[in-house]
C-alpha cells in the first residue's frame, strides 16, 4: 500500500467510505481511523496497529446528536461533561447501541466515545453517515504520534492517507471518565483534562492509580474478558473433559459431538476468526455444559491478538 500524506478532506471521506483506514489529526495525538460501524474495517486497525489484545477503541464523533445514535442514554453527570468539554480531550464511557459492533468495545456493553477539537477532523466527521474508531496512530507500545510524519515514520504502508492537520495542540492522550453503577465517578486514564477540572464540574470522582489502553478496565483485562463459566486452554494431547464445549480455530475435534463444538473459521481466515469471537463466546458462555475449552491459533498476525484474548479470559491452574 503506498501511503500518501495531505490536506484533502475529500480524499479522506472517500476512503474512510471504502472501508480503508486514515489517519486523522486531532488536539490529543492522531488516530487510526476506520468507520466504527463496520467490523471489517475496524480489524485493519488491530492488524496496522500490531494491537496484541482486543482493547476497546475510542469512537470519534462531530456533535453530541451524532453519539446519541449509538449509546443508549447519557447520564446527567456525563452531559454536564460533555457540555463543559467537548469537543475536546474527554472521552466518556456510555452504554452502547448494538449498532457498535462487539470489537469496537471488547465485547462489553459500554462505548468509549469523544468529539475531538481539532477543525480538520470536525469537518471529516461532518462529511460522514458514520463515527470513526481512532485509537492512537502507531505502532503498539510506542510513542504516540504528533505530527503527521510520525504517522509516516511507523505506519508507512499500513495505512492509506494521512490527513495533515500539523502539530496536534494537546498532545496528551485524552481524559477517560466513567460512571459504573452505585459508585463514584471514575477516571480511568489521566490524560488532557486535569482531575481538577472534571471535579469542578461533577464533584468528586475516584482515580485509577494507573493508565491503560484499555480504557474501561486498566489492569482488570481478564475480569472483563471472561465469560461467566470457566474456560481453559486445551494443551496438545490433554485429556478431554466431559460435560465441556470447545472453541475450535478451524476444524472439529473426533468423538465430540459438533452440537458442543463451535469453530470459529472453517476457512483458517483470522480476520473471519477475530470477527466471530466474541459472539462464539458469548453462545458458548450460555450452552447446557459446565465449562469451555479452547484452543489456541497459530501465533501470528491476528492470532496472536485472538490467543492474547483467549490467554486473558482462560483459568491459571
Amino acid at each position: 500500500m503506498n501511503t500518501t500524506t495531505g490536506h484533502d478532506l475529500a480524499k479522506a471521506a472517500h476512503l474512510l467510505n471504502t472501508g480503508e483506514l486514515v489517519a486523522i489529526p486531532t488536539e490529543t495525538v492522531y488516530g487510526l481511523a476506520a468507520n466504527a460501524l463496520d467490523p471489517d474495517a475496524v480489524l485493519k486497525i488491530f492488524e496496522a496497529k500490531k494491537r496484541p489484545g482486543f482493547d476497546p477503541l475510542i469512537v470519534h464523533a462531530g456533535s453530541l446528536e451524532a453519539i446519541r445514535h449509538f449509546v443508549e442514554a447519557i447520564p446527567p453527570a456525563a452531559l454536564l461533561l460533555g457540555e463543559s468539554f467537548w469537543p475536546g480531550p474527554l472521552t466518556i464511557l456510555l452504554r452502547k447501541k448494538p449498532v457498535i459492533p462487539d470489537l469496537v468495545t471488547s465485547g462489553l456493553d459500554t462505548v468509549a466515545v469523544r468529539i475531538p477539537a481539532h477543525p480538520l477532523t470536525a469537518q471529516l466527521l461532518d462529511m460522514l453517515d458514520f463515527p470513526l474508531a481512532a485509537p492512537s496512530a502507531n505502532l503498539f507500545g510506542q510513542v504516540s504520534p504528533t505530527r503527521a510524519a510520525h504517522v509516516k515514520d511507523q505506519l508507512a504502508g499500513k495505512v492509506a492517507y494521512i490527513l495533515d492537520g500539523g502539530d496536534c495542540s494537546v498532545g496528551l492522550e485524552s481524559t477517560i471518565v466513567g460512571f459504573p453503577e452505585n459508585e463514584l465517578p471514575t477516571i480511568y486514564r489521566l490524560g488532557g483534562i486535569p482531575v481538577e477540572e472534571i471535579e469542578a464540574v461533577i464533584g468528586k470522582v475516584e482515580v485509577r492509580p494507573h493508565s491503560s489502553s484499555n480504557p474501561q478496565a486498566p489492569g482488570m483485562l481478564k475480569s472483563h474478558y471472561a465469560p461467566r463459566k470457566p474456560l481453559f486452554i486445551r494443551e496438545e494431547g490433554q485429556d478431554l473433559p466431559e460435560n465441556a464445549s470447545y472453541l475450535r480455530f478451524s476444524d472439529y475435534l473426533p468423538g465430540i459431538p459438533a452440537s458442543r463444538q463451535l469453530v470459529l473459521s472453517k476457512e483458517k481466515d483470522f480476520r473471519t476468526a477475530a470477527r466471530n469471537l466474541f459472539a462464539a463466546l458469548r453462545e458458548l458462555d450460555s450452552a447446557d455444559t459446565s465449562s469451555i475449552i479452547a484452543e489456541l491459533l497459530p501465533d501470528k498476525g491476528l492470532g496472536r491478538a485472538i490467543n492474547d484474548r483467549l490467554r486473558r479470559a482462560s483459568v491459571r491452574e
